[in-house]
């Protein structure tokens, strides 16, 4: 897209991204990563309880329905819960890789208005990696998948270690997370988003 940002362009010796053997088949729900996330958890009443499904190769497609606790100016989406969307879709492709990463930079363009009520459709894939660098982009649709754009995204995360989050997040809930018995959830409460 013209216009964007030179740190979102991947570099010309970027790799192309390989989902990982162990993904998530395509169609398979993928769930929400934390139960206390606001993009994805079931524990969050106001939340977007955005839910992501795994696509082909390093794609994954999402829906959300817009509630009026989401409202900006009347009657419509506020453009910081269309972004958390986009930023939750966008981080949802890392368990493709089966990576640990972080936004570092999102880029958002606000094509339509989004009117409360309205289903998000959300397609958002992995364009390259260069080291611990992602780079991604997704498109939000209204109406169905086919429906018209309302908005999109280029982002950019970046790879960490489990430790980014025990040394920055609050002490209870990491230890909550930590002492989670079930590995797969345990694993995936520290999969995205700083």
């Amino acid at each position: 897209m013209s216009g964007r940002n030179t740190a979102l362009t991947p570099p010309a010796d970027a790799a192309a991204p390989v989902r990982h053997p162990d993904a998530p088949p395509p169609g398979e729900l993928l769930g929400a990563h934390y139960e206390h996330c606001f993009g994805c958890g079931d524990g969050q009443p106001h939340g977007l309880h955005l839910q992501a499904r795994a696509g082909e190769g390093v794609r994954v497609t999402a829906e959300f329905t817009v509630k009026a606790a989401h409202q900006g100016a009347p009657g419509l989406a506020h453009g910081g819960v269309l972004a958390t969307a986009l930023d939750e879709t966008l981080g949802s492709l890392n368990w493709l890789l089966r990576v640990i990463a972080v936004t570092g930079r999102l880029e958002t363009d606000f094509v339509r208005p989004v009117p409360v009520d309205t289903v998000l459709y959300l397609e958002a894939e992995v364009t390259a990696v260069a080291g611990r660098k992602i780079y991604s982009t997704a498109v939000g649709r209204i109406g169905g998948p086919q429906g018209p754009v309302a908005l999109r995204a280029d982002a950019l995360f970046i790879e960490v270690k489990v430790d980014h989050f025990i040394d920055n997040g609050r002490p209870e809930e990491i230890r909550a997370a930590m002492a989670d018995p079930d590995q797969v959830r345990r694993a995936r409460a520290f999969e995205v988003n700083p």
